[in-house]
């Protein structure tokens, strides 16, 4: 007969062996997309069930977009909100040390087909989202392929290279543009961007973050929720 000091030793150990379970889980993957390998992480809800449908982000990170980039993103951005609300979260690293808006996008649209063939994402689509140059990159790829996607999330970030096709095809989308108060460079061209996207409108909101430089801190740790609570609304639909 165990003594009533190792059952509870016991019981202890159980508890803390059972605690992964109930996390979210984070899986380092590689996809081969033609003749490109692309390596990418995925958040997974709290008890994932391959059965259930989720809703989804696909994620970028900013600076080089190396999978540095992506741990970075994770752990400011996605990860905590992700495990609380039940999404999954796609980050893709840029391929062949190539930025996504610099030849880097020529994965797409088909490691998209394929993340739609491994998970049930609801409605077979996407929140696009990145800071800096993963904002760029999230304008790019859900104007390029907005039957993939409800909404994007730059903060920061633009439409690089637009034209009157590119920014048609923006209009079903619901977008929301951030930028730090003190971030000149992105603020001005962004501030004219959203006008413009005003001016045709679309579905656009812009936010200047006060005391912000180009990293959002606001935006960051328990600031992400902020993010998620758009995801939620846009969910719904776009409100103006």
């Amino acid at each position: 007969m165990m003594k009533p000091q190792s059952i509870a030793i016991a019981i202890v150990m159980s508890m803390v062996f059972a605690v992964p379970s109930a996390l979210s889980e984070v899986q380092l993957k590689t996809a081969q997309i033609g003749k490109t390998t692309v390596h990418y992480k995925v958040v997974l809800p709290k008890r994932f069930e391959a059965s259930r449908t989720y809703p989804a982000i696909l994620a970028f990170g900013g600076g080089t977009q190396t999978m540095q980039s992506v741990d970075r993103a994770l752990q400011r951005n996605w990860q905590k909100e992700a495990e609380l609300r039940g999404y999954i979260v796609i980050l893709p690293a840029a391929p062949d040390d190539l930025l996504f808006f610099q030849g880097g996008e020529k994965i797409f649209p088909e490691f998209i087909v394929k993340i739609l063939a491994d998970y049930k994402i609801r409605d077979n689509k996407f929140h696009a989202a990145g800071y800096s140059n993963g904002g760029t990159t999230a304008f790019l790829i859900a104007a390029s392929y907005p039957q993939y996607f409800l909404s994007i999330t730059a903060f920061p970030g633009y439409l690089l290279r637009y034209t009157d096709a590119s920014l048609s095809k923006l209009s079903p989308l619901c977008i929301n543009m951030y930028v730090g108060e003190l971030d000149a460079g992105f603020r001005d061209v962004m501030r004219q961007q959203f006008d413009l996207f005003c001016e045709l409108g679309l579905n656009a909101r812009f936010t200047a973050e006060k005391g912000q430089g180009h990293i959002l801190e606001t935006l960051s740790g328990n600031g992400a929720a902020r993010l998620f609570n758009n995801f939620e609304e846009e969910g719904k639909g776009c409100a103006k």
